[in-house]
């Protein structure tokens, strides 16, 4: 199985650790947020990884070399011009055999405690072309809820709210590329074509869950982590 991890941004809110190095090899516990995804995915079965890289790639190829160190088999997909989350996807797809038929992809700065062995087999039963991970908003606020005439009727406590975001991990059908723009994000264009056809699943979890994007994120991410 092939898996697409997309590493080309620049992680500018977690400046200066990105002023030498790509936002995926930011350091949690000592190690880069990409040795914990490519572990997963070795641990899920993937075989080969493609890593769709742009600033500083050349420090996810010094660390990771062709995977070998690592259970797996990794593949370089280089942007020379930025194309987007949908056209690096799109690239990178040329380096998928066509005889794999499912991905999985994810954003480079994402860490997860869920089983994707269960999002792969919840994907394949829904027959869906692409499946969205999704975890609950988390809230930095307590919640005021009123009824209409305004009276207070409860408080919630700062946490998650009951409402679900993208989670940046996701099973693709690989007939998913020629859809997929050759510059843009796919967010914008092919998932709500796919939503509007009903080809477009979810999978929701409740298990840990972190997209490291600033310094605060990266602190978080240390204290929480699960062991893999």
């Amino acid at each position: 199985m092939y898996a697409l991890i997309l590493a080309g941004g620049k992680g500018e809110r977690l400046r200066p650790l990105t002023d030498t190095r790509a936002k995926p090899m930011a350091e949690v516990n000592g190690k880069p947020i990409m040795w914990y995804q490519v572990s997963k995915l070795a641990a899920t079965g993937v075989t080969d990884v493609v890593v769709l890289c742009g600033y500083k790639w050349e420090t996810i190829k010094d660390y990771f070399g062709n995977g070998s160190k690592f259970g797996v088999r990794i593949h370089y997909s280089k942007e020379k011009t930025p194309l987007g989350r949908g056209g690096a996807l799109k690239q990178g797809f040329r380096l998928v055999p066509s005889s794999e038929s499912t991905v999985i992809a994810c954003n480079g700065d994402v860490l997860t405690g869920e089983d994707l062995n269960s999002m792969i087999d919840a994907h394949k039963n829904n027959g869906a072309i692409a499946t969205i991970m999704l975890t609950p908003y988390p809230s930095a606020y307590g919640v005021v809820e009123t009824d209409d005439s305004t009276r207070i009727t409860a408080f919630r406590e700062k946490g998650d709210l009951p409402l679900w975001i993208n989670a940046g991990m996701y099973i693709l059908e690989t007939s998913i590329a020629p859809r997929l723009p050759e510059i843009g994000d796919h967010e914008d264009s092919t998932f709500p074509e796919l939503a509007a056809e009903g080809k477009l699943f979810s999978y929701k979890t409740t298990k840990f869950w972190k997209a490291v994007d600033n310094h605060k994120d990266l602190k978080e991410a240390e204290e929480n982590l699960p062991p893999l």
